[in-house]
């Protein structure tokens, strides 16, 4: 049965199988398959089942759609086809492929994605033993604000200024850069393009606003 794979950053955060004629991408909940992030448009893309295949067709998203890095308007999916909507990839599965997401690191397009990171088993093993953990804002007119990372993405910042997404993964908790001409701060340093492991008590400078990662108390 073919399905795409929804990840982050190597994490699968869902499966889903292709039954309908149309699979819908989009932010909207309407969507067959949602993604709740600023950069994704609330109807971006869509797979039309068709006699020689499934083809995936951009919806005049405002960040457009890649296949393998390389934008498209239409493109017709090949097993393994690494849908790319930042900083998501959808990965295409053929009917009767028998390449399952064993290990989505491994396939082509996820190298990089589980690299291993120092300290990363402590920070686990860390914030695991601890409830649910939180950033609290230190400056500007949110200042004392506390939000909750309860799902597996948070999206923090101001659209159109300078966005970030956090992901709460098996090793920890990570920032990593979506929008914007600057990068993040992280404890004064800029993360750059990297995706950065979050330790207790880092603060989190966006566009000025800092903030606090913090256990909750």
């Amino acid at each position: 049965m073919a399905r795409i794979i929804l990840t982050v950053d190597g994490e699968i955060l869902k499966e889903l199988p292709l039954l309908k004629e149309r699979c819908t991408i989009g932010r909207r909940p309407t969507n067959d398959l949602v993604i709740d992030h600023v950069a994704i448009s609330g109807d971006h893309a869509v797979i039309v089942a068709q006699k020689d295949g499934f083809v995936l067709e951009d919806l005049n998203s405002t960040n457009g759609t890649q296949v393998n890095g390389q934008p498209i308007k239409k493109h017709l999916l090949q097993d393994g086809d690494v849908i790319n909507l930042t900083p998501y990839r959808i990965r295409f599965v053929a009917e009767g492929a028998d390449n399952l997401a064993r290990s989505e690191g491994s396939a082509k397009g996820f190298e990089q994605q589980e690299e291993p990171i120092a300290g990363a088993r402590a920070q686990r093993s860390d914030i695991a033993s601890q409830q649910i953990v939180h950033i609290k804002v230190l400056t500007g007119p949110s200042v004392g604000k506390k939000i909750m990372l309860a799902k597996p993405l948070t999206t923090i910042g101001r659209p159109g200024v300078q966005v970030a997404v956090i992901s709460h993964r098996k090793q920890g908790y990570f920032i990593t850069h979506v929008e914007g001409a600057s990068f993040p701060l992280v404890n004064g340093n800029s993360i750059e393009s990297d995706t950065r492991l979050l330790k207790v008590d880092d603060v989190i400078d966006l566009s000025g606003t800092k903030m606090v990662f913090e256990r909750y108390r």
